[in-house]
């Protein structure tokens, strides 16, 4: 059974992340949870599975830059996290779908004295999905500040109508669809309106698919960051597979514009009902 946020979503929070394309969502996720997700990590940063990188190391910096993907296919907490946490009712709400289907999870963790920063960058443009009701849920697991590596996003940048290439994480170039590039958002600063938060442990933030953001190294030698990130498609998300993007594990056949129900993207919300028992 999924759980319901620790508090009800306000109008105006939803009225936020439709405008802005980004909202702060604070205490919605019981301790239990980040607990949970906590113990999680260290057996997931233990045993990496094949999808996983040290972006850190990529970078030849120091510290640890830990990143893995699609978790919840094989670790129990996660799972658990995915299918009966509030995360997907919280998506539906926020998004205004009916249906919420997981894309996939993912760990974010820098640790202390890790300079590697995340390129600024849109989350839709790497993968094989293509709707409006696409986001992504950023929990936070330590307090998060500036200095330990909190995200920026530019506010209403999911509205500018432009799709850029995505930026390899590793330093890389395997991207190749033909896009244009991540405009120099540092030399643009003073023209956008880019917000970041101060985020404590249960605290969450939510943006859209196209809004750009990015986010410093943990300059902090203190505080760990460790974020367990969900991606979230809603009612018109579709299959929209394309050549030079994100590669994703045996991906089921499913044909380009339909709907991306399926094994590796199941439907999360609204949960399905038991069917009842037959009497003998």
């Amino acid at each position: 059974m999924i759980q319901e946020p620790a508090r009800p979503i306000t109008r105006e929070e939803i009225e936020t992340f439709l405008e802005d394309g980004i909202v702060r969502l604070r205490g919605l996720f019981a301790p239990t949870w980040i607990e949970r997700l906590r113990e999680a990590a260290e057996i997931c940063m233990a045993a990496p599975t094949g999808m996983s990188a040290e972006l850190a190391a990529a970078h030849k910096e120091k510290g640890r830059f830990f990143h893995d993907t699609f978790v919840w296919r094989h670790n129990a907490d996660c799972r658990a996290f995915v299918f009966k946490s509030p995360a997907a009712s919280i998506a539906a709400s926020v998004m205004g779908s009916s249906r919420i289907n997981i894309f996939f999870d993912q760990w974010l963790i820098k640790e202390p004295g890790t300079p590697t920063a995340t390129p600024w960058h849109q989350d839709l443009p790497y993968w094989p999905v293509g709707g409006t009701q696409i986001c992504t849920l950023w929990l936070a697991l330590d307090p998060v500040d500036a200095a330990s590596g909190s995200v920026e996003y530019i506010k209403g940048s999911h509205a500018w109508g432009r799709r850029f290439l995505p930026a390899s994480f590793s330093g890389g170039n395997q991207y190749t669809e033909d896009l244009e590039p991540v405009p120099d958002i540092e030399a643009m600063r003073d023209k956008l309106d880019i917000v970041r938060f101060e985020l404590e442990p249960g605290d969450c933030t939510l943006h859209h698919g196209l809004t750009v953001h990015g986010a410093p190294g943990n300059s902090r030698l203190d505080r760990r960051r460790r974020a367990h990130v969900t991606r979230w498609a809603g009612d018109d998300a579709v299959y929209a597979p394309r050549p030079g993007i994100q590669e994703m594990p045996a991906v089921p056949d499913i044909a380009a514009g339909g709907p991306i129900d399926s094994v590796l993207w199941p439907r999360v919300w609204p949960p399905a009902t038991p069917a009842p028992r037959r009497r003998a």
